[in-house]
C-alpha cells in the first residue's frame, strides 16, 4: 500500500476519469506511478507527457539504451519499483532474465561495449556524485559518437529517473508481477 490516498479507476470522476482513459490508451493499463497522482490529475497528465516526450523522442538513443539507463539509475538508487518496471521493458529487447539481474546487481559486470558503458558510466556519476559531473564528462561521450543531442537525451533520462525514483521511494510505491507487465512499449 501507498503512504498517501490514491483513487483507483473505478472511482475516478471528473478530470481524473479522463487523464486515466488517456494513459490506458497510450499505455496499455494505469501504472502504480501514476496512480500515486491521482489527488492531482494535472500533474499526472504532465508527469506521463514529460515522461513519454523522454522516453520516445526522436534521437539515435534507441529505447533499449534508454530502458537500460533507466534500469541502472533506478538499481542505483535502489528504487525496486522502477528497477523492476523497466527491467521488463529492457527484457523486451534482451530476453535474459539472468542478465538482466546482473545489471540490477552491478552493470560493470556486463561486457558492454565501450560506448554503452561511458553512457552508463555518466548516468552513474549524474546519480551518485551530480555535483562532480563536469564538461570532461560531456566530452567523453562525444568521443563515443554521441551527438549534443543525444547527450541531452542521456541527460534527460538519468535526471526523469532520479525524480520519480525520488517520487516511488518517498510515498512507498509499490509493484506486483503482474503489475509490471502488460505495457506498450
Amino acid at each position: 500500500m501507498p503512504w498517501i490516498k490514491q483513487i483507483d479507476e473505478k472511482n475516478a470522476e471528473g478530470k481524473l476519469k479522463e487523464v486515466y482513459s488517456d494513459i490506458e490508451k497510450s499505455r496499455g493499463k494505469i501504472s502504480n506511478i501514476m496512480k500515486i497522482h491521482s489527488l492531482d490529475p494535472d500533474t499526472m497528465k504532465h508527469h506521463l507527457d514529460m515522461y513519454l516526450a523522454i522516453m520516445f523522442n526522436d534521437s539515435s538513443l534507441d529505447r533499449e539504451e534508454r530502458e537500460l539507463i533507466a534500469v541502472v539509475v533506478s538499481a542505483l538508487n535502489n528504487c525496486s519499483y522502477c528497477a523492476n518496471h523497466h527491467a521488463e521493458a529492457l527484457n523486451v529487447y534482451w530476453k535474459d532474465q539472468a542478465k538482466i539481474d546482473m545489471l540490477i546487481s552491478d552493470y560493470k559486470s556486463i561486457d558492454f561495449p565501450i560506448r554503452t558503458l561511458a553512457i552508463l558510466n555518466y548516468a552513474e556519476k549524474l546519480t551518485i556524485t551530480p555535483d562532480l559531473v563536469n564538461e570532461y564528462d560531456v566530452q567523453n561521450l562525444r568521443i563515443h559518437d554521441l551527438a549534443d543531442k543525444d547527450i541531452l537525451n542521456i541527460n534527460l533520462v538519468v535526471s526523469y529517473f532520479n525524480f520519480v525514483n525520488r517520487i516511488a521511494n518517498g510515498l512507498g510505491v509499490e509493484f506486483s508481477e503482474e503489475e509490471v507487465k502488460g505495457y506498450k512499449y
